[in-house]
């Protein structure tokens, strides 16, 4: 029985992979705790013909006879599926080559079916002088490449290890991949599905406010509790004793990189402003030196989806800027890292605080940040290539002016400034909001120089409330657009 909610286009990618009729090589990678593991092996359940998962050197307290224990590992796999050798290989060229004879060996004797083989946690393999790598690629280039029945799928989280080795390889895999498919966390969509599987009956508003706090990771939504409010959920996996998620922050980075203080002083900084920062400013406040470390620093955080880059509009190429987009990384540096309070109902207290409101309205931007398809949906412009972008107004003496935090910049010359509200009832517009959004739209004008319409635009909850100065929008988006509804 298939336990997978949602991921219809994945389920759909890795069925077309099992079908076709070629050697099939395959990297599914993605954020830690986004349910690359669960997605695979639910797939293909009992179509697997070999699955191994690696030990985790993160959590192995014994630093020396690394090589060994995996391989003692993965012989224990290989007796499983029914390998007969009784004592563990001595290096990774003889353990995949007796991986090699026993998919033979189960290819003679078989029905001429798909051999699906899973090797998960790949990165973890390849230890300090194991020679790990090179066994691999001639176990795929001097084997596996060339058996049509085969469809060999390795999985990790995106670390620079799956960057360097498998997706940019330039040594014996270039050009080896057949297929590449990529994780992301759910879209609020897929998380209704969810909960609707897990008995979890949620207003939008809720599961909008979830999605703020835990963005779209499986692993966390399936710890909350079906009869519990969202205040006592969110005690319950952040601020009691025995609080699972309370110390996430530190295990995500661990177990995702070797030497994680770099990453962890990027995504600190990057918390501390909704705008972001350039990468000459990210290297002068984190330390780290401007070069190919921020680089590869900063496209390995773009590929676990914790941070996106853009372009501030009538910038150039070399203006690029780094904004924290993860919702649970912001929540967290928010409102966990060092709370000292363990009490029943501490988020409760937060309820009506400017704090919560500022947060709230970040975490909303975050949200429509990582829905743009639905927005653009909603807009009717799906097919319409765009831009999104942030414009900040220079101000006098260098400060900041006028601010605009999102805008969809489109070929067909238009131009959408939004206006994000987070709120628990319609909008309402006033005579000095009205005015004050007229002139921010005249002043980016007047700054710019564009020629193109700019339609304001409000993305909010539940919609706008009739009256007179409402007309000031022409574009309504509201949450169940961006719940694909």
């Amino acid at each position: 029985m298939n336990r997978i909610i949602a991921r219809k286009r994945e389920q759909s990618e890795l069925e077309r992979l099992y079908r076709d009729g070629r050697p099939e090589f395959v990297v599914v990678y993605g954020r830690r705790r986004v349910g690359k593991t669960f997605l695979i092996r639910e797939y293909f359940a009992d179509r697997l013909t070999f699955y191994h998962t690696a030990l985790s050197p993160y959590e192995d307290t014994v630093a020396e006879n690394a090589v060994e224990r995996q391989l003692l590992n993965f012989h224990a796999s290989l007796l499983k599926y029914g390998g007969t050798e009784t004592l563990p290989p001595e290096n990774w060229y003889e353990a995949f080559e007796r991986l090699a004879e026993l998919l033979e060996h189960i290819a003679a004797i078989g029905t001429g079916e798909r051999m699906v083989v899973f090797i998960d946690e790949l990165p973890w393999l390849d230890t300090q002088k194991s020679g790990f790598l090179p066994a691999f690629e001639h176990f795929w280039n001097g084997w596996g490449a060339g058996r049509n029945e085969l469809l060999l799928i390795v999985c990790g989280s995106a670390t620079a290890w799956i960057e360097d080795k498998l997706l940019n390889n330039v040594g014996g895999l270039y050009g080896r991949m057949t297929a590449q498919l990529k994780l992301c966390p759910m879209d609020l969509c897929e998380c209704s599905e969810f909960y609707e599987d897990r008995g979890l009956e949620l207003s939008l508003y809720d599961q909008l406010q979830y999605y703020m706090i835990m963005g779209g990771i499986p692993y966390y939504m399936n710890m909350l509790h079906p009869d519990k409010s969202l205040p006592a959920n969110i005690d319950m996996l952040f601020f009691n004793r025995e609080s699972r998620l309370r110390d996430e922050f530190e295990r995500l980075f661990n177990s995702l990189f070797k030497n994680p203080d770099h990453y962890k002083s990027v995504i600190r900084l990057l918390a501390t402003k909704r705008t972001g920062y350039g990468r000459k400013e990210i290297a002068s406040r984190t330390g780290i030196p401007y070069g190919g470390g921020l680089t590869k620093i900063l496209k390995t955080l773009e590929t676990n989806d914790f941070i996106i880059q853009y372009k501030p509009f009538g910038g150039s190429r070399t203006d690029i800027m780094y904004k924290l987009t993860d919702p649970f990384l912001l929540f967290y540096l928010n409102f966990v890292e060092g709370t000292k309070s363990l009490a029943d109902g501490y988020w409760s207290q937060f309820e009506n605080t400017p704090r919560l409101y500022s947060w709230r309205g970040l975490a909303f931007e975050n949200v429509c940040f990582n829905h743009l398809s639905e927005i653009k949906r909603a807009l009717g412009i799906s097919g319409v290539y765009s831009e999104v972008s942030v414009w900040m107004q220079k101000g006098e003496d260098g400060k900041r002016g006028a601010q605009i935090d999102m805008l969809i910049d489109r070929a067909d010359r238009v131009i959408n400034m939004c206006e994000m509200k987070f709120l628990d009832g319609e909008y309402a517009v006033d005579k000095d909001e009205e005015m004050a959004l007229r002139n921010r739209r005249q002043v980016f004008y007047e700054e710019t120089g564009t020629r193109k319409a700019v339609h304001l635009t409000l993305i909010t909850t539940y919609g706008l409330k009739p009256g007179r100065w409402a007309s000031v929008f022409q574009n309504i988006v509201t949450a169940e657009n961006l719940f694909g509804k």
